[in-house]
């Protein structure tokens, strides 16, 4: 009885020693006397004592490696340092635990040797302007190499291409001169249309000078032919209103006396007088002379 009972406690230790609890997004690898036997997935498995063992504890999480620096070679004979990051899936445990030795060790090796090949075909400004391409390139190629070991390539990132120092202080002051060009157009263009707007402004100001002008003579000349049209209005009326008077042959002739004592206050040396004005003039000076007489009387 108590052999029994002692047999059942190291059966029930046993059990509970081979019991194995797979995580989320794990799968472990079970060998049955060597060979493979069978998959676990998530959940709670019990393996057989000392027939069964866990061969490989298999991740299926996605998972980035960064792979060091690769000295690759451009078509036109540049060396330059380009390392890579390259995110990888397990998606097949049993071909990843049996398909190749060292899969990481294996993966970089690929990825340098494609990235050479692809690199070895460009030259050194297209490998600087193209890493998308170069990106798209290495993961198909490496997806396609690594299917057979239960891993998907998802993505492929060139991290970092270093040129050599002489050929970065080359880049450098080529990107210097590059932004000089640039500055000496736009400070060109701007001296352009800075100075096309001051054309502008001057011809405007003088169109608008002249304009000014325009009007200014045009108003003066209304002026002027209004104070004409009043002159001439106010000679019409008085001429009107002697007519309507009735004026007699002296009193026109007295008026036109007076003008010609205007006249005579001119410049002219000689003037020439009508016969009823002298007539006119005689009889005035007879007045005149027979008042002073009385007068002397």
């Amino acid at each position: 009885m108590p052999f029994l009972i002692g047999l059942i406690i190291i059966l029930v230790v046993l059990v509970i020693a081979n019991i194995r609890i797979v995580p989320q997004a794990n799968a472990f690898i079970i060998e049955r006397f060597g060979g493979y036997s069978a998959t676990w997935q998530v959940g709670l498995h019990v393996k057989i004592p000392f027939v069964e063992r866990v061969a490989k504890k298999v991740n299926l999480k996605e998972q980035v490696v960064d792979f060091p620096p690769q000295p690759v070679i451009t078509k036109d004979n540049v060396t330059m340092q380009i390392d890579t990051v390259v995110y990888y899936q397990i998606t097949d445990p049993k071909l990843y635990t049996y398909g190749v030795e060292r899969p990481m060790m294996a993966i970089e090796n690929l990825t340098a040797t494609t990235l050479r090949n692809i690199i070895g075909d460009m030259e050194l400004d297209g490998t600087l302007t193209s890493r998308d391409i170069i990106n798209t390139k290495m993961r198909a190629i490496l997806d396609e190499a690594t299917d057979p070991w239960g891993i998907k390539v998802n993505r492929v990132e060139l991290k970092n291409i270093i040129p050599p120092k002489e050929i970065q202080n080359a880049m450098e002051k080529q990107m210097k001169a590059e932004r000089e060009r640039r500055e000496s157009i736009l400070r060109a263009e701007g001296e352009k249309k800075s100075a096309i707007l001051m054309a502008e402004g001057e011809k405007e100001s003088a169109i608008l000078r002249a304009e000014a002008k325009k009007q200014a003579a045009i108003k003066e000349a209304e002026g002027q032919a209004e104070a004409i049209v009043a002159v001439q209005t106010a000679i019409a009326e008085g001429i009107r209103k002697i007519n309507e008077s009735n004026p007699t042959e002296a009193y026109i002739s007295l008026k036109a006396l007076e003008s010609f004592e205007k006249a005579a206050d001119g410049k002219a040396t000689k003037i020439i007088i009508p016969s009823e004005i002298q007539g006119l003039a005689g009889l005035v000076t007879s007045i005149k002379e027979l008042a002073v007489s009385d007068k002397n009387e």
